[in-house]
């Protein structure tokens, strides 16, 4: 077959056979990563799941129980109602997310955070947002230099003093009823308006006392299922409401959805009646080392009994101290770069020099961490304060460029209307340009989070211990992590048990804990491209 060719004037010699096998080679190319990779996931899977261990009357009753009924039921809906296959499978993925991240929840207010200081330190919160509000209400008798001392004395008086006085009291309430009413309420609050769906304040404020009356039967089911009155509850708050609201909702603004619920639903009812009947019949399932045992208990010098509490633990206040440090900076920064800097030599150099600090080997902050925090200023090394600092140094370029890149794909003729109506620069920023760009800020932040939780040589470099037996209670304490406990595995403890056990379960929970983060910011960055 001849091939077609023709000159075209300022392009040069084109051919479609060289676009066609570029097309092709490009495909190739995809493929061939994709494929690795699934090789790599599926061979570390499989030394940490050992599927092939359990009984075939096993992997036969979840077949018929929840694989086939999956496959029919979705299916049927992929050719039939595409919308409502998508929208099942995003039930059963914030379901099994918001799972995931209620059991590192539920981790903090059992061994760290008790739920007494919880509530005394939301309530301080609450007081002090009302009083704000009260003095915003005095916003054309008061000049704003009083408005801002007014304010700022309220919320530091509030911080200081209730958190106190409520931690002194002879006598409060159970753990389950202060956790429904400071973590269960305001989750509530925000799935009860968006599950009514314009259904009036009465339906409103009748859905927010449901989410509230669900999450309060934690209390009750938590000592019946034999995992506790806490652990229940922020299950409840976490996931299984916010899910709940989150199908309610939807099936509310449109009807057309409601044959996803019967797609999730087969999923769920498929793993719980496979479940039931194995136990029923008593099939043995896979000798998995990713087990309840692994993610709930210590290290040990023997793989049989290592796990991997102590570093999940770790890695949950590492990323939190990470994310208050950098998210306020970087966005500070970043505004302040794209509103308000002048465009001169300075600025431009700090740009190329932002640029070039986002692609800086991790180990060099490690480095940067170590003579900053420990040598110049004293700090203890490997503590959750320095370890959180050091990590949010390495990923605050990146945080800085996301949004910039946020703040810049919001019209610039949004701000123009903004300033004919009479509004400040200042204004237009909180009112216009920030809510317009959070979408792709938050997104931009979670992704950079993602990077730091998978980040060993920085923790290395500070003195970071490789191995811990007790979860971190402060600032101040000791830490590791999750990455880091791994290494430890592959190298201080370096033998075959743990080559074949302990090192593949733990890279299989740091990958599901990365992916489920890129996944949060996969689906808000899909969200606000559909906004616009």
């Amino acid at each position: 077959m001849a091939t077609r060719e023709n000159v075209i004037e300022d392009f040069g010699h084109v051919s479609r056979t060289v676009g066609t096998v570029f097309r092709y080679l490009l495909l190739a190319a995809t493929l061939f990563g994709i494929v690795a990779l699934a090789v790599l996931l599926v061979y570390v899977a499989n030394d940490a799941i050992q599927p092939l261990t359990a009984d075939p009357g096993w992997h036969l009753t979840f077949f018929l129980t929840l694989v086939v009924p999956t496959l029919v039921v979705g299916g049927y809906l992929l050719r039939a109602d595409a919308a409502s296959f998508r929208f099942g499978a995003s039930v059963v993925g914030l379901l099994a997310v918001s799972t995931m991240f209620a059991g590192g929840a539920a981790m903090i207010f059992v061994d760290i955070v008790s739920p007494v200081v919880w509530f005394s330190y939301v309530l301080a919160l609450a007081i002090a947002l009302a009083g704000v509000v009260v003095i915003e209400r005095f916003d054309r008798r008061l000049p704003f230099l009083a408005r801002f001392a007014g304010a700022g004395g309220v919320i530091v008086g509030s911080l200081l003093l209730v958190p106190g006085l409520v931690q002194a009291l002879p006598v409060y309430p159970t753990d389950g009823i202060m956790l429904t009413l400071s973590l269960g309420a305001p989750v509530a609050l925000v799935v009860g308006r968006y599950a009514a769906a314009e259904a009036g304040r009465r339906g409103t404020l009748l859905a927010i006392l449901a989410g509230v009356v669900a999450v309060g039967t934690g209390e009750v089911l938590g000592p019946l299922l034999a995992v506790g009155a806490v652990p229940a509850t922020v299950l409840l708050s976490v996931a299984v409401v916010p899910t709940g609201g989150y199908a309610v909702g939807a099936v509310r603004r449109n009807p057309g959805l409601r044959s996803g619920l019967a797609f999730a639903a087969t999923i769920l009812g498929g793993a719980l009646v496979g479940a039931a009947a194995v136990e029923a019949f008593g099939f043995a399932g896979p000798q998995s080392w990713l087990d309840w045992g692994f993610l709930t208990s210590a290290h040990s010098g023997t793989a049989a009994d290592a796990g991997l509490y102590p570093a999940i633990g770790g890695s949950i206040l590492l990323m939190v101290t990470v994310a208050a440090l950098s998210f306020p900076l970087g966005v500070g920064a970043a505004v302040y770069l794209e509103e308000y800097a002048p465009d001169n030599r300075f600025t431009r150099f700090i740009d190329v020099n932002i640029s070039n600090l986002a692609g800086v080997p991790s180990v060099v902050y490690g480095l940067l961490g170590l003579g900053v925090f420990v040598t110049y200023l004293g700090q203890p090394t490997g503590t959750v304060l320095i370890g959180g600092a050091t990590l949010a140094l390495l990923i605050l370029p990146i945080v800085i460029i996301s949004a910039r890149e946020a703040l810049r794909s919001v019209p610039n003729e949004m701000r123009q209307a903004s300033y004919g109506m009479g509004a400040t620069r200042w204004q237009t920023i909180k009112n216009v340009v920030l809510p317009r760009a959070f979408p792709g800020i938050l997104t931009g932040t979670i992704l950079a989070l993602g990077r730091a939780i998978g980040e060993t040589a920085p923790l290395i470099m500070i003195g970071a211990p490789n191995v811990l037996f007790s979860l971190p209670t402060a600032l101040s304490s000791k830490v590791s992590a999750m990455p880091l406990q791994v290494y430890a595995w592959a190298s201080l403890f370096a033998s075959e048990p743990f080559y074949q056990a302990a090192v593949p379960a733990g890279v299989v929970v740091l990958l599901i804990v990365l992916l489920s983060m890129n996944s949060v910011a996969i689906v808000l960055r899909n969200k606000y491209q559909n906004n616009q």
